[in-house]
């Protein structure tokens, strides 16, 4: 058995993953903040500017593949370095685009990037952590997520309303600062010297002895991101069509319901070394079954406030056990291309969330023939919900794996 890494061996890189994840998260909530503002410029519809969010999601499996190819080729490092600042470059570029087809292929290369770093920090940070702790960094190291669109919040209640979405964009650019940060403070993984293959074809062979395991991780990762981005992409747009919120309400109750996220995903992540991965998955969306309508019929507005934290809280739980989960899973070798690619795989199954939220919207139109948002998202939540719950539950774990 090795011993464990010391704490300031795999510090440097635990931070580095939590920024990666929160800055390409803020990046990609950007465009869902200001979706109707960008529509509006381009002279396009909601559903139509909603398609690039869908896009987005359909090609982060390439950049998973790639990335995590070279990843568990070469190491991790150098593919996290590049990844970073190619996405940063992208997200600068869509600030710049100056119309819908230009914006719709700067945010497809997006996706690459943004595909390509959750799998190569995940493995990285996963790899260096001592097993003791790797559920409570988990849960710390997936709620970069929820920062990022904390933060893409925070960015657009001050930025929006005086610049618009154009210089949101520029801010993205960020994130390559990041990679000066892994090339002179983050260490190869060590576990990652001791089983690297020797050739692309020794990966290849390997990849492809495990394909059960992997299709199974793959699914699960599908119905994670119905849960995840069914709850957050058509969100704010909800409460604008449906409850005429102002862009700074909306920024207000995004921020707030991102807090409930940030302390579930650590505090599920946590528990998750005590009672198991699986189940604490399936307690946090079970729990998520019964906020659904406080989330969306909430008569008040503390009362909405109030649901968007509770779900935000269980959603990100649940999220927040996968890193580990999925790492632990993964076999040795194969942590850079396994669990990014299925997530990212999950992720273009599930790359048209919002479109089809908004025309569920469109078909349950409420009593003044407006499309009912509500409706449409508590549906679509409380059937992916259910469905996830069983999956997670009849899987497999292995807590507490030596790597």
């Amino acid at each position: 058995m090795t011993a464990p890494l010391a704490p300031s061996d795999h510090r440097p890189a635990v931070l580095a993953g939590f920024l990666g994840w929160t800055l390409d998260a803020f990046d990609f909530f950007l465009v869902v903040m200001t979706l109707t503002a960008i529509a509006h410029e381009f002279g396009r519809s909601d559903k139509e500017i909603a398609y690039s969010i869908s896009l987005t999601l359909a090609f982060r499996p390439v950049g998973a593949f790639v990335f995590g190819l070279l990843a568990d080729r070469y190491g991790r490092r150098l593919p996290l370095m590049l990844d970073l600042v190619f996405f940063s470059l992208v997200e600068v570029l869509s600030g710049l685009a100056p119309n819908y087809a230009t914006f719709m292929v700067l945010r497809a290369l997006f996706g690459i990037g943004m595909g390509g770093e959750w799998g190569v920090g995940a493995s990285l940070v996963m790899e260096k952590v001592p097993p003791r702790y790797r559920g409570m960094v988990s849960g710390l190291l997936q709620q970069g997520y929820a920062a990022g669109y904390l933060l893409a919040a925070i960015c657009y209640f001050f930025v929006f309303p005086r610049w618009g979405w154009r210089p949101l964009f520029f801010i993205g650019g960020l994130p390559a600062l990041l990679a000066l940060f892994v090339r002179y403070r983050v260490q190869e993984s060590e576990v990652w010297q001791r089983t690297r293959h020797e050739s692309w074809g020794q990966l290849g062979r390997a990849i492809a002895s495990h394909w059960k395991l992997f299709l199974y991780i793959a699914l699960l990762m599908t119905m994670m991101n119905f849960v995840s981005h069914g709850t957050q992409d058509m969100y704010p747009t909800f409460l604008q069509r449906d409850r005429g919120f102002s862009p700074s309400l909306r920024a207000a109750l995004t921020a707030f319901s991102m807090v409930g996220a940030l302390t579930g995903g650590v505090l599920a992540g946590l528990a998750s070394d005590r009672i198991g991965r699986r189940r604490a998955i399936v307690l946090a969306l079970a729990c998520g079954v019964l906020t659904i309508p406080l989330w969306a019929f909430a008569p008040s507005v503390p009362l909405l406030f109030a649901g968007a934290f509770a779900m935000q809280f269980m959603v990100q739980g649940a999220w927040g056990v996968v890193p580990v989960h999925l790492n632990e899973l993964s076999p040795a070798g194969l942590r850079g291309t396994f669990p990014g690619f299925a997530y990212q795989l999950g992720n273009l199954l599930a790359a048209n969330t919002a479109v089809v939220e908004a025309k569920l919207a469109d078909h349950f139109r409420d009593a003044s023939g407006h499309p009912d948002y509500a409706k449409a998202l508590a549906i679509f939540a409380l059937i992916i919900f259910v469905a996830l719950i069983v999956l997670a539950a009849i899987g497999r774990e292995e807590r507490g794996k030596e790597f």
